[in-house]
């Protein structure tokens, strides 16, 4: 049975259950086939189909089951073009329920199909962004200005990968307890970047992605339950909630982004921010180190103003210190930097900020933010003449050639 719409109510609704469901869809369905490219490929038909129909004939009472079986249909359609009647994948297509496939099974399905992606014959590179996409469904030209490359880059090197899940057969299948280590890592990575990547649309962004951080924080929870004793499932659920608690706070009465250390304390939501700082302990009593864990103890750190008034600097360096000792990325380089130079240390910041490769930090934004914000404190401080912290403006003249 179908529901009677307007042209604009079912465009409207494939457009929805596009964004919303994509990627349980395809996931279900890549597990079912075993090949991720056939999958969107028929889920992309699946779609145009709906976009066809709906307007005209009517939103179906369930319409993600409905986009499954067109899908199926699909894929079965591939399967007698390449006379594989009889293979395991086509039969569990025949055999599948989609009803039952739309429950409880999905999530699981989901986390499955990201951990086949952080396979370790898959480049470490392109892992992250496989999952984002395959398991998300965020475009390829998103993923592009997330990662710092071209969108045609970004594009080739999914069909590539998935070229590669293909011909060599990787598993679909949770990985061995062996196994997960080494996997477990990545697939936090692909949650905590769609977490991002919700945030930024957010602040302004693509408003198809914003209910990224929803999504993100369920697969946290997930695999905190499907990992009880896993110390960085736990501290990436609860780097997660201490920026879930300061949502109402970022935004001013004008819209404009309020800068962490000025936000309304009051406005942070006490319930997540109890909640994070239990799970970090939970986390710390496994004594398992990891980057999740030290960069939830930073926002840990940032929320002490609430009972303070005063952020401390001087610990969020050290943290980020240590987590640039075993697991630098740039942002963790550039944040450092930030903190050092709230600390007064601009020597040390302009330093760090020196030692990075401009190259590489080309479309890094708070990159560029603070080298601009470093040199121009050094020039008030000359023009003043007076010293920055314990460095001279000699030392710092020497250092202002290599920051530009």
């Amino acid at each position: 049975m179908t529901q009677p719409s307007s042209p604009p109510d079912g465009i409207d609704a494939a457009q929805r259950i596009a964004r919303h469901a994509y990627g349980r869809l395809v996931a279900w369905l890549a597990y079912q086939w075993r090949d991720v490219a056939a999958a969107e490929d028929a889920m992309g038909e699946a779609l145009v189909k709906a976009l066809e129909r709906w307007p005209t004939q009517g939103v179906p009472d369930a319409p993600e089951a409905w986009l499954l079986t067109v899908a199926k249909r699909e894929l079965l359609q591939t399967a007698r073009r390449q006379r594989l009647h009889d293979s395991p994948e086509v039969q569990a297509l025949y055999d599948g329920d989609e009803t039952e496939a739309l429950g409880f099974e999905i999530p699981d399905a989901r986390l499955k199909l990201m951990f086949v992606c952080a396979h370790p014959a898959i480049d470490a590179s392109i892992r992250t962004p496989l999952m984002l996409q395959t398991v998300l469904g965020i475009e390829a030209k998103q993923l592009a200005t997330c990662m710092l490359v071209s969108p045609k880059a970004m594009a080739q090197r999914l069909v590539r990968v998935k070229l590669k899940i293909r011909d060599a057969g990787l598993r679909f299948e949770e990985p061995e307890a062996d196994d997960l280590p080494e996997r477990l890592h990545a697939v936090l990575e692909a949650v905590y970047a769609a977490y991002g990547l919700g945030w930024e649309a957010v602040d302004g962004g693509q408003a198809e992605i914003q209910d990224l951080r929803g999504e993100a924080l369920f697969l946290g929870e997930l695999l905190c339950s499907l990992l009880p004793h896993s110390a960085e499932a736990k501290g990436l659920r609860a780097l997660m909630l201490f920026c879930q608690a300061r949502e109402r706070a970022r935004f001013d009465a004008s819209d404009s982004l309020i800068p962490l250390q000025l936000q309304n304390t009051a406005l942070w939501d006490q319930t997540l921010l109890d909640q994070a700082d239990a799970l970090l302990a939970q986390a710390f009593q496994l004594s398992q180190s990891g980057p999740f864990q030290i960069e939830a103890a930073i926002q840990s750190a940032h929320c002490q103003r609430r009972h303070t008034s005063q952020v401390p600097w001087r610990g969020i360096a050290m943290l980020y210190g240590h987590l640039n000792s075993q697991w630098p990325t740039r942002g963790a380089q550039v944040a450092q930097a930030v903190a050092l130079a709230n600390c007064q240390d601009l020597e040390a910041a302009a330093q760090m900020l020196a030692a990075l490769d401009p190259e590489a930090m080309r479309n890094y934004q708070p990159y560029w933010v603070w080298l601009w914000r470093t040199f121009t404190n050094w020039l008030a401080s000359i023009r003043m003449r007076k010293p920055i912290c314990s460095a001279d403006s000699a030392s710092l003249a020497r250092q202002a050639p290599r920051l530009f």
